[in-house]
């Protein structure tokens, strides 16, 4: 199993320069995926969880790709309906060429509903428009002369059915994010049922990452919440489910966060030495 690292690429701590340290000590410990989140607009309801300035996410792994040999780049999860398809599936493609083919596409419908209205993109439509712009996508790519875009893993979030006949239908993996155990095991059930005699696509969950000096009970406790123990007992236990990779999320919502970036890479650095005694 692969684990990655999403980076926090917003917040008031965040420049090139920190972004630049992220994506040296990710590859540095040894992770196998960096990956970045999405937004256009800062509108209030985006600003109240993801404050400016905020990175695009392909201008900064494009940035990222520069700095790094090794790490797969990705989003998770980009907002499929904010860009017109085929603009999507040339920077897709591009990025991939252009970092020796370690892109991961993350995708997902959105949820800031101001958002989109500031890009005039009917919020009620999303999950359709989502759909017929990752076909467009995978068409797009299947034009080796044009866009040469080579096995770019896709990778679909959401836990609704709708979102996993998605995932079903469009992608190489389901990406749901920062649920409990539970969550996780009762979203592949629902996977499963819904596929019937299809292929059931690939695990590749993102997990919080919140290290604390006691233990984290009860029924609440989301996944990689708690000691280093329970984490990687976390980790092993999302293997056992099947998970191809797993992405650490070190960033809890609060944004003074971003200014002191050296809490994250130390929580980082403990997983990354743990689990591999562990494995």
């Amino acid at each position: 199993m692969k684990i990655g690292v999403n980076v926090p690429n917003f917040g008031p701590g965040t420049d090139p320069g920190v972004l630049r340290a992220w994506a040296r000590t990710v590859e540095g410990l040894g992770f196998d995926l960096l990956m970045v989140s999405d937004h256009v607009a800062i509108t209030p309801d985006v600003a109240g969880q993801y404050p400016a300035p905020f990175y695009e996410p392909f201008t900064t792994l494009s940035w990222l790709a520069g700095v790094t040999e090794r790490v797969r780049l990705g989003t998770t999860v980009l907002v499929v309906p904010y860009r017109h398809p085929l603009l999507v599936a040339r920077m897709a493609a591009n990025l991939d060429a252009l970092s020796g083919g370690r892109l991961v596409l993350g995708a997902g419908i959105g949820w800031a509903k101001q958002e989109f209205a500031a890009l005039g993109v009917p919020f009620e439509q999303r999950g359709k428009l989502t759909s017929e712009y990752l076909r467009a996508i995978r068409a797009a790519w299947a034009d080796h002369d044009d866009y040469r875009a080579g096995p770019i893993p896709l990778w679909l979030g959401g836990h609704s059915d709708a979102g996993l006949r998605r995932a079903l239908e469009l992608g190489d993996a389901w990406h749901p994010l920062r649920m409990t155990m539970a969550g996780f095991r009762e979203g592949l059930a629902r996977l499963e049922t819904l596929a019937g005699d299809r292929p059931v696509p690939a695990f590749a969950p993102r997990i919080l990452l919140r290290l604390t000096g006691t233990p984290v009970s009860g029924p609440d406790r989301r996944a990689g919440e708690g000691t280093l123990d329970q984490v990687v007992d976390d980790l092993a236990q999302l293997r056992a489910l099947g998970a191809d990779t797993v992405v650490l999320d070190p960033f809890d919502a609060d944004p003074a966060e971003t200014l002191h970036p050296e809490v994250a890479w130390r929580d980082l650095a403990a997983i990354a030495a743990s689990w591999k005694e562990n494995r």
